[in-house]
């Protein structure tokens, strides 16, 4: 199979993203602090909002609405909106669009229960809905519109190449799909074919996502599906460093790890920004990012039971820095 032209770069519509790499909308993670930490480390060239309800969009519920602020140096960045109302689905578009981003994406693929009664993977369920829904989002917008899509609602129903070409006709502009299906959740194996099988059906950018984890993964991908652009959700929560890793990789064959230096910094600065932020739930994030990050990190169980035990961020930010003391002083030269 042939590779695009280009792995550093793909288009949709006129946003140029480079490089052709793109950080998964991620519920409780993706907020303007995390993106903006990702974008610093360099090598993501879009980034994406936290999935967000149409419904607190229109009623500009304080929450909701929070989800979609960000700073002028995002750019280019999607918004994400999740519902299964036509009309309350342009509205929130519309919003989007005259907030400045420079896409909006319609969620597909969220498997949750709560979710799934009111859009994400429950609307793989009913494409004629799903149809009605996207001629009106695209009617509603002047800006990209796209789509990030699971395999099918279960194996029986494998909808990915379907779905792609019916949005292709109404005018989406990009696919991402995770070709596990919403039965699956996040267990077993992601089914590149199905990549492959939309980017053979459809002319749009295709975007790859599922068990990406290493440089070698993303490379992997695009070898066998040729999709245009690879999507990280989870493995960028584990390796921040991912999307550096893998510019550098497609470059020169080979990529650095990062040292204790380089994670003490990061985590330090995230925590940091949170604290500074003042997020009601800054404690719950810092937990949450470090149950994951520190699976990198030597000793990273001792850390994660320090982190997870603190009770406010302060505290949190005074064990990391003596754990990472403590590293330092057992190996001066990591």
């Amino acid at each position: 199979m042939n590779l695009p032209m280009s792995e550093s770069e793909f288009r949709i519509r006129d946003v140029a993203i480079a490089p052709a790499t793109v950080l998964a909308p991620m519920a409780g993670v993706t907020d303007t602090i995390f993106r903006r930490m990702i974008r610093g480390l360099g090598g993501c060239g879009l980034i994406m909002t936290e999935f967000t309800s149409a419904e607190g969009v229109t009623r500009e519920i304080r929450r909701t609405l929070h989800y979609l602020y960000f700073e002028p140096d995002e750019h280019p960045i999607t918004a994400q909106l999740f519902g299964a109302k036509p009309e309350v689905m342009a509205d929130a578009a519309r919003m989007v669009e005259d907030l400045g981003f420079d896409v909006v994406d319609i969620n597909l693929g969220c498997p949750a229960k709560k979710v799934t009664k009111c859009g994400g993977s429950g609307l793989l369920r009913d494409l004629c809905g799903l149809e009605q829904l996207l001629r009106t989002v695209r009617a509603a917008v002047k800006i990209p519109l796209t789509i990030k899509t699971r395999a099918g609602w279960d194996n029986k129903s494998i909808v990915a190449v379907e779905v792609a070409r019916m949005a292709e006709d109404i005018g989406v502009e990009a696919i991402a799909v995770h070709p596990r299906t919403r039965e699956q959740g996040y267990t077993g194996n992601a089914d590149w074919r199905v990549i492959a099988a939309v980017k053979q059906a459809v002319t749009i950018p295709v975007i790859g996502n599922g068990d990406i984890r290493t440089p070698e993964d993303a490379a992997r991908m695009r070898r066998e599906t040729g999709c245009d652009a690879v999507m990280i959700g989870r493995g960028a929560s584990i390796n921040p460093w991912i999307f550096q890793q893998i510019t550098k990789y497609e470059a020169t064959g080979a990529y650095d790890e990062p040292t204790d230096r380089d994670r003490y910094g990061l985590l330090s600065s995230y925590f940091n920004h949170l604290a500074q932020a003042g997020l009601p739930d800054a404690i719950g994030k810092m937990k949450q990012f470090a149950c994951s990050f520190t699976h990198g990190v030597r000793n990273g169980t001792e850390l994660r039971r320090q982190v997870t035990t603190a009770r406010t961020p302060g505290e949190i930010l005074e064990r990391v820095d003596l754990f990472f003391a403590g590293l330092a002083t057992a190996n001066p030269a990591a």
